[in-house]
């Protein structure tokens, strides 16, 4: 869709140059889990844009003089050299190497951070893939001299950023986006991301989001592993059947202001991708047993406070509190005297949803 062979610098004008890119992760409320083809969702899925949890990305580039056959870059994680990031970020820029052909010409140091525990299941590979895919898309821009209206540099953006991971072309509108072809949501794609915040009611754009770190470790399974085991899942096209299904609520529910109804179905969309997980051939568990409690006491809060808080799950062991910004000192109350025993060091991150990308100058 936005490979272009004409993209090869004039060497003799080619000069370095350094562009930065934070870009946020993002929670799934409809969940995508089963993929086909070249990084194409078995069913479309619907997020929030986080602000807190972020990753921050820095790409220095400069023209090379020898070894044009190959792309050459360097990458240094929380400032420390982290060779064992390679192979994935080599496999990314090889699977955009049609749409930017000039990373061939150039050498590269890409420097990232994150504001979270890395694949922890806070969706790191979102953040991270979103800001690279950024990063590129601004150093074109530079190198070539030209300009897409921002609408259109996000969407390649989201494009490429899905080649490096399925979620991360969610993560770059503000307030929430869907990703997969739906009847129900006009000019939705399987390629890349679209923007929906202007759709959702107010009570939703001010909605927060806190991470509870109940483990920090690297998960034992990794999402890519997971969404492969969705191939051989018995349960797999009746997934996909139900996921259309609850994006159709879930939209309603958003557009309606209708926070009960979607925190009943984001709920569900959480133990219904933890529940794949355990159906899989080779079956896993993500969960930990303070995983479990928190849920528990969540459900107990919500029945005799009546506030609606509501609990998601990424993939992976710690849960996301989700609620409106008016509950917000009861719920961070809640979390500082009960919840945060649960977590690892006592460790958990305020969130909230958020804006979108910031390119840093």
């Amino acid at each position: 869709m936005y490979a272009n062979k004409e993209l090869i610098l004039d060497a003799a004008k080619a000069a370095p140059g350094t562009v930065t890119w934070k870009s946020p992760s993002n929670i799934a409320l409809i969940k995508y889990w089963g993929k086909y083809g070249n990084q194409l969702p078995q069913n479309p899925s619907l997020s929030f844009t986080l602000n807190n949890a972020y990753s921050e990305t820095k790409i220095s580039h400069s023209p090379k003089t020898s070894n044009f056959d190959k792309i050459s870059f360097d990458f240094y994680f929380d400032g420390g050299r982290m060779d064992s990031f390679k192979p994935k970020i080599e496999k990314f820029l090889i699977a955009v190497e049609d749409i930017f052909p000039f990373i061939k010409q150039l050498n590269l140091k890409i420097e990232s951070t994150n504001s979270f525990p890395h694949s922890a299941g806070i969706a790191s590979s979102a953040s991270s893939m979103s800001a690279m895919a950024l990063c590129l898309c601004s150093i074109e821009e530079e190198l070539f001299g030209q300009s897409l209206s921002k609408e259109k540099f996000l969407q390649k953006a989201s494009y490429v950023a899905r080649l490096g991971s399925g979620s991360a072309c969610r993560s770059l509108y503000p307030y929430a986006a869907v990703w997969g072809k739906s009847l129900q949501v006009q000019h939705s794609n399987n390629e890349f991301a679209i923007p929906y915040g202007a759709e959702m009611h107010a009570v939703f754009k001010d909605f927060h989001n806190d991470i509870l770190i109940v483990n920090k470790e690297e998960k034992g399974v990794s999402s890519s592993q997971g969404h492969a085991l969705m191939e051989n899942n018995v349960y797999a096209e009746s997934r996909y059947k139900q996921a259309n299904l609850r994006l159709g609520r879930l939209l309603e529910a958003l557009k309606a202001g209708d926070i009960e109804t979607f925190g009943n179905i984001v709920e569900c969309e959480a133990l219904t991708l933890h529940a794949l997980m355990m159906a899989s051939f080779k079956p896993f568990i993500l969960m930990k047993p303070n995983t479990l409690v928190i849920i528990d006491l969540i459900k107990e809060f919500r029945k005799e406070s009546k506030i609606p808080l509501y609990f998601s799950l990424d993939a992976g062991p710690n849960p996301h509190l989700m609620y409106p910004a008016s509950a917000n000192i009861e719920v961070k109350g809640f979390i500082n005297d009960i919840l945060a025993d649960f977590c690892k060091d006592r460790f958990w991150i305020a969130d909230r949803i958020g804006l979108g990308p910031e390119k840093i100058n």
